[in-house]
């Protein structure tokens, strides 16, 4: 089972040791749109007034803009630590042993804005960069990075993909046709029994699961055995839509 997750506007800064090196991140074929995306960001560096207003960052974010001009210069760390926020403070990687976080490596990809899937212990700098950017003298990055990364996926062939993205970094790289897949949503019952889709608790809810996977490390490579452990585990899910699963908070 290959799981996307999401990234996340918050990230620690700082880092140790070597930094950025694509030719070490997960799919390397996407080196070529890695490479426009960071010039392009480096670039926007160099005018701090165009990047408050395209990155849309306050008075006290514009520090942020340094991170992307050291984009490739700065201290590295994993992609896991390096994103904070609701979910990945639900997943807590830090606390993982050894053997789970060898399992995240395997297993899970984060989508990033400026450099496509990266493995979850790719090492990666701060920058900032979301997915509705639109950078000066390159494409939407719909157009840099849709098309490369559902190629990219497509020849990881991967068994079964979980994703666990947002709408609008799924639309940055859809999992192509040819590998199965489930699209997560975050559902809680209300009085009644309707339905109704969580924000807040969406992401909390996506980061325990991956925290439970990787501790059991079970050996899923299909809906049917994602339902089954799910079951066994004490979790509540159904279908959805059409290539959908709804996972109840």
């Amino acid at each position: 089972m290959l799981i996307l997750l999401p990234p996340s506007e918050t990230k620690r800064s700082g880092g140790a040791g070597r930094p950025l090196d694509l030719e070490r991140l997960a799919l390397p074929g996407l080196t070529p749109q890695r490479e426009q995306v960071l010039a392009a960001l480096e670039e926007l560096a160099t005018d701090a007034a165009a990047s408050a207003r395209i990155l849309r960052l306050g008075a006290t974010q514009l520090h942020e803009i340094e991170h992307n001009a050291r984009v490739r210069t700065a201290p590295a760390m994993p992609a896991v630590d390096r994103y904070t926020g609701v979910l990945y403070d639900a997943l807590d990687a830090a606390s993982l042993d050894s053997v789970a976080r060898s399992w995240l490596s395997r297993h899970v990809l984060i989508h990033s804005a400026p450099l496509g899937p990266v493995g979850a212990l790719d090492r990666i700098p701060a920058y900032r960069l979301g997915a509705s950017a639109s950078l000066p003298g390159i494409a939407p990055l719909r157009r840099v990075w849709a098309r490369a990364v559902t190629d990219a996926l497509a020849a990881a062939a991967p068994p079964f993909v979980l994703d666990l993205r947002s709408e609008a970094y799924s639309a940055l790289g859809p999992v192509p046709e040819s590998v199965p897949s489930l699209y997560v949503r975050v559902v809680a019952e209300a009085d009644g029994g309707a339905v109704r889709a969580l924000n807040h608790f969406n992401k909390h809810a996506k980061g325990a699961l991956v925290r439970r996977l990787a501790v059991a490390r079970p050996r899923v490579r299909s809906r049917e055995g994602l339902v089954r452990w799910a079951d066994a585990a004490g979790l509540r899910v159904r279908d959805g839509a059409p290539g959908e699963l709804e996972l109840f908070a």
